[in-house]
């Protein structure tokens, strides 16, 4: 029986790898006139979606890669190492990686099967995340397991909708801004100022250390502030974030604070939650994220925090729309993947964390070397993957082509990240160690 039905299914395979072809072929007869008429067709009655229209060209990672890749097209023994994207490199340590395999062996079981999950997330995940990772300052049921903050960050601006202002940091990352304008809450670009009308930016440069005059921007309803920052790699220090609160409090303003990368801090002054701040609770949603913390880059896993306290003007309490967004479009993070998150949090996971972040920032501080013994202004890399290195005046997607070019290595033009960016080049620390040591090599017979 088993044997008839193995040879019915290769008759069925073979039968349907015939007609493919032969649909294939049939449709390659059809002539030219047929094609432009079947295009022409094809257009719906349907009207675009406005706001898309405004987005500035592509998404700035996506074009790297365009560009990296033609320089390997003219170049096909080009030997390329990227400095560029944050995309971790090292392999998921072992006991974390035990908890991902336990996690998918257990749906082979009887006992151990689960279909949908809470939304919200596992329970036990979100009480090791407030116990571990924020001492207990937050509430389990106020954690939002989810695919990863940059995912979050889209639902929170769902949430939102068009009619609110939002602040960013200039540079940000730009997924602030692109969301801000996919939802409708901006005019058009302008060109010359490389901003959104509608935006408010916050300045960030090196003389007011790359932290913004929060009190000095005009209000907006919604602020974003990342620390440790992408992508300048500076971190804010408890003092600027207590004002930012106290700022927020104050003008009637949530603060989304995005704390992707706060497992790189080492600096004893510098709040690694924002609800580590007096008063934040009444005014903070905080975002972040496993992929840097074990690796998780590719395996999507990340959490919001919205505190039961925090409300809208109509007293509405946040966390009950933010429910509603979740419960709605998202049939929460895998289960094998919050195994994996549960695993993280173990004090075997932790340890293995902390090896991971140690390793990067040993990189990130070669990078920091490299560039202040060529005589350049460097930021972060202490306590964040990134430096941000001051080109002098130069414009940073000629350097971004240039260094490609004489050295190839792939790194990120600060004015990807906004026009406060311009003049700057983002350096990441996730690539392998011989990767960094053969880049800086590189680097200083280019760049010297």
């Amino acid at each position: 029986m088993k044997l008839s039905l193995a040879v019915l299914a290769l008759t069925l395979s073979s039968a349907l790898s015939f007609t493919i072809p032969s649909n294939a072929a049939h449709r390659r007869t059809v002539n030219s006139d047929t094609s432009m008429t079947t295009q022409l067709q094809a257009t719906t009655g349907v009207a675009r979606n406005k706001n898309f229209a405004k987005l500035a060209g592509g998404y700035l990672f996506p074009e790297i890669g365009r560009r990296r890749n033609a320089y390997l097209e003219q170049n096909p023994s080009a030997n390329i190492i990227s400095l560029g994207i944050g995309d971790t490199t090292q392999p998921i340590p072992s006991a974390i990686l035990k908890g991902l395999v336990d996690g998918a062996a257990a749906l082979g079981t009887q006992d151990g099967y689960s279909g949908y999950g809470a939304e919200q997330g596992k329970a036990d995940l979100r009480e090791k995340i407030s116990e571990v990772l924020y001492n207990g300052l937050i509430d389990p049921s106020e954690v939002f397991v989810s695919d990863g903050a940059k995912c979050d960050i889209q639902r929170i601006q769902n949430m939102f909708g068009p009619d609110v202002t939002s602040a960013v940091q200039d540079p940000s990352y730009p997924v602030y801004v692109d969301t801000s304008v996919m939802m409708g809450q901006t005019q058009q670009l302008d060109e010359a100022k490389g901003q959104y009308d509608g935006i408010v930016y916050m300045e960030c440069n090196e003389a007011n250390g790359f932290y913004p005059d929060v009190a000095a921007s005009p209000r907006a309803d919604v602020v974003y502030i990342c620390s440790p920052n992408n992508p300048t790699g500076v971190a804010a220090t408890r003092a600027q974030l207590e004002e930012t609160v106290k700022v927020c409090k104050e003008r009637g303003s949530i603060l989304v604070f995005d704390a992707a990368y706060a497992p790189f801090i080492r600096s004893s002054d510098v709040p690694k939650s924002i609800f580590e701040i007096e008063g934040a609770k009444d005014c903070a949603i905080e975002v972040n994220s496993f992929s840097k913390y074990a690796g998780f880059t590719g395996v999507r896993l990340g959490w919001t925090v919205v505190p039961e306290g925090l409300k809208f003007s109509d007293g509405t309490p946040v966390r009950q729309d933010f429910n509603r967004v979740m419960t709605t479009s998202f049939n929460g993070a895998s289960n094998i993947v919050q195994a994996g998150g549960l695993a993280c949090l173990s004090p075997a996971g932790m340890k293995e964390i902390e090896t991971l972040i140690d390793y990067y920032l040993e990189n990130a501080g070669i990078l920091r070397k490299t560039f202040i013994d060529l005589g350049y202004n460097v930021y972060g890399g202490t306590d964040a993957p990134y430096i941000f290195v001051s080109l002098n005046g130069k414009s940073s997607w000629d350097t971004f082509s240039e260094i490609l070019e004489k050295a190839e290595v792939v790194t990120i033009p600060g004015a990807g990240f906004g026009p406060g960016g311009e003049g700057f080049l983002r350096l990441s620390a996730f690539a392998p160690r011989e990767g960094v040591i053969e880049a800086c090599e590189r680097l200083k017979k280019a760049m010297a």
